[in-house]
């Protein structure tokens, strides 16, 4: 996998790792500065009742719980040369298992690139494991249809986060 992203142009590369840095800076809460400087005790790896791998990683005065999930980009695939109705159909259908996903609370986040570049969008997945991560995104009716392919990377993060 890494080999593959070192293929990849020097704006995707960078592109990539402002959205890890945006990530890791916009999920984790905001902190109070304490006079002491803070440090890091991870704690054992554990699952939780429903098998989620987390752990316990305390900073200063602050403990976040951080759990596994998985990171997925699509990427254009080899097969989108379809008539546009068929095309639309496909969307239709990817759309479909995207809102399914997110009512059975697998996806947290999701939405695609801002441009028309080889990589279509990210997903972040709330699954067990990779096994079930690669089966939900080989599911999607765009994957199925040779319209979208995608990288899958487990990735860790604070319980709980949001956005802004």
């Amino acid at each position: 996998m890494l080999n593959s992203i070192k293929n990849w142009n020097k704006d995707t590369r960078i592109l990539l790792a402002l959205f890890v840095f945006a990530c890791n800076f916009a999920l984790m809460p905001l902190v109070a500065q304490t006079a002491q400087p803070a440090t890091t005790q991870p704690i054992a790896i554990q699952q939780d009742t429903l098998k989620y791998e987390e752990f316990e990683m305390v900073e200063g005065d602050t403990t976040y719980v951080m759990k596994k999930y998985f990171l997925l980009t699509y990427l254009s695939g080899e097969h989108r040369d379809q008539p546009k109705a068929e095309a639309d159909e496909i969307q239709r259908q990817h759309l479909a298992h995207m809102n399914t996903l997110a009512e059975q609370k697998k996806i947290c986040i999701a939405g695609p690139f801002g441009h028309d570049g080889p990589e279509r969008g990210i997903i972040i997945f709330n699954a067990y494991n990779m096994e079930e991560a690669e089966k939900l995104a080989s599911q999607d009716p765009a994957v199925k249809a040779g319209r979208l392919t995608f990288t899958l990377h487990p990735i860790w993060l604070a319980k709980g986060s949001a956005l802004y």
